[in-house]
């Protein structure tokens, strides 16, 4: 059983950047297809990027192309977000996700496992 748990969520000005951790519990590597979500209230779950498993691909959404990065240390089981530029809008409980599995990696309903959420507020 893989865990995952987030960190780095609070509170920033419009403008700021944010760096939020995903560590695994087990040695996932480079294996895993590891994603991240958010979710504001009344709002479903979003896709914002992806870091495919084996070659490491990255793929983003829109909405946060050119601002997020997605990034891992596979000696640590650790993928990050990079946020800058981060707007009111970026308010939301952000979610990473893993998967062993070849899955169309914007589907929420697609990955195995989900970390418990992270708070990230932006204030105007």
């Amino acid at each position: 059983q893989v865990q995952l748990v987030e960190s780095g969520g609070g509170l920033v000005q419009a403008g700021g950047s944010l760096r939020l951790s995903c560590t695994t519990s087990g040695r996932t590597g480079s294996t895993y297809t590891m994603a991240w979500f958010r979710q504001a209230p009344g709002k479903e779950r979003e896709f914002l990027g992806t870091i495919t498993r084996n070659s490491g691909a990255t793929y983003y959404t829109d909405s946060v192309k050119g601002r997020f990065t997605i990034f891992r240390d596979n000696a640590k089981n650790t993928m990050y977000l990079q946020m800058n530029s981060l707007k009111p809008e970026d308010t939301a409980v952000y979610y990473c996700a893993a998967t062993p599995r070849n899955i169309n990696y914007m589907t929420f309903r697609n990955y195995d496992y989900w970390g418990q959420g992270t708070q990230v507020t932006v204030s105007s």
